[in-house]
């Protein structure tokens, strides 16, 4: 996989105890990569870092990647190879609530990733995940390319299209002609699996609630998104981490799923209850409250361009997408096993069905 490329390789992440964090996190260390992880918290409870039991197969530092000092002094100290920088707020909802926070985290805890690589000798290829909410989005019915306006009416959007802003002009300022230093930017969004248990999440809604048996209260049924598992951008994350050279230094590359994906909130439900035997009467209500932020109907991603010089697309139909989901949440849930087996297996089945595909990073 990814041509054996994160085999002794030393990786940080940061956000390592997040939901997309923790996937990442055991996938690196099935490709045989030392993980270094940084996080300021265990976000969650249930965590999936926690039921995975990563803590103790890995470095595990917890700090806030705003502390410049902390983070700086860890990147020349460990010198990894490779960076991937996920910590972030990611809840829509919580940067209404409390815009300083998601603001800092966001956009100052990315620059002093930025600001550390200006300082350090050794050679490292350095990731940095923003977020598709980063396109001001009008809500057109074709996908985003990289090259469209960033920016958006809420802070959420804000704060990320201010990072990516942000990395671009660290880039073409300090690092462009930096040798030992090559950055590039992932964006997606919509990532739904198993393990994921942030607030004002639709996936995790569901499964909370039917856990007890009860409805889940869901706000728009009807709108629209293109759904991918948690396993798809971090498969390109890692693709572009391998293949990062001179030729895409300083790049974004969008990571999402086909148009067949998008399917609306109600249509996702649905699938997910059928492996939980519920009646459709039985799974939801729409909560008759408005939201106090804006929540966008539609968002695409146009994904040619990993396509094009990654030569990544995704792998999993909405089908597989679903059960991968509900099949998660349901071992947890009902069956009570370890975890980690389950998720490992997860990835293999992900991989094998990527090989079956013949897509490059599964060489």
């Amino acid at each position: 996989m990814f041509n054996n490329f994160y085999k002794n390789k030393k990786v940080l992440i940061t956000g390592h105890t997040g939901f997309k964090g923790t996937w990442m996190t055991c996938w690196l260390l099935e490709l045989g990569a030392e993980v270094i992880g940084v996080s300021d918290s265990i976000p969650t409870n249930p965590s999936m870092f926690i039921e995975l039991n990563l803590k103790d197969r890995i470095s595990h530092n917890l700090f806030d990647v705003r502390d410049y000092n902390k983070i700086s002094m860890l990147i020349k100290n460990e010198q990894p190879d490779v960076i991937f920088h996920l910590a972030a707020q990611a809840i829509v909802s919580e940067s209404f609530n409390d815009p300083l926070n998601t603001i800092s985290t966001n956009v100052i805890g990315t620059v002093n990733i930025l600001e550390s690589l200006k300082q350090i000798d050794h050679e490292v290829k350095c990731i940095l995940i923003t977020s598709d909410k980063s396109y001001y989005n009008v809500e057109w019915p074709w996908g985003y390319k990289e090259t469209d306006r960033l920016g958006g009416k809420d802070i959420y959007s804000g704060s990320k299209a201010a990072a990516d802003i942000l990395i671009e002009s660290y880039f073409h300022t300090y690092l462009k002609n930096k040798s030992n230093v090559k950055i590039a930017v992932g964006r997606a969004g919509n990532v739904i699996g198993g393990g994921d248990w942030a607030k004002d999440r639709i996936v995790v809604d569901c499964m909370i609630a039917w856990s007890k048996n009860i409805k889940v209260e869901i706000r728009s049924p009807f709108a629209t998104r293109p759904w991918q598992h948690v396993l798809e951008p971090i498969s390109g994350y890692l693709t572009l981490g391998s293949q990062l050279n001179e030729s895409i230094n300083g790049e974004a590359f969008n990571f999402g799923p086909n148009s067949s994906m998008s399917k609306s909130v109600l249509d996702l439900i649905k699938s997910i209850g059928e492996n939980w035997k519920k009646n459709d009467s039985e799974l939801y209500t729409v909560s008759e409250n408005s939201t106090p932020f804006i929540e966008s109907k539609l968002l695409k991603l146009n994904c040619d361009k990993a396509l094009f010089y990654l030569k990544w697309e995704s792998t999993l139909d909405f089908e597989f997408t679903y059960n991968f989901v509900s099949e998660w949440y349901h071992k947890f849930y009902h069956d009570k096993i370890k975890m980690h087996e389950f998720t490992v297996s997860q990835i293999n089945q992900f991989s094998s069905l990527a090989t079956d595909k013949k897509l490059k990073w599964t060489s």
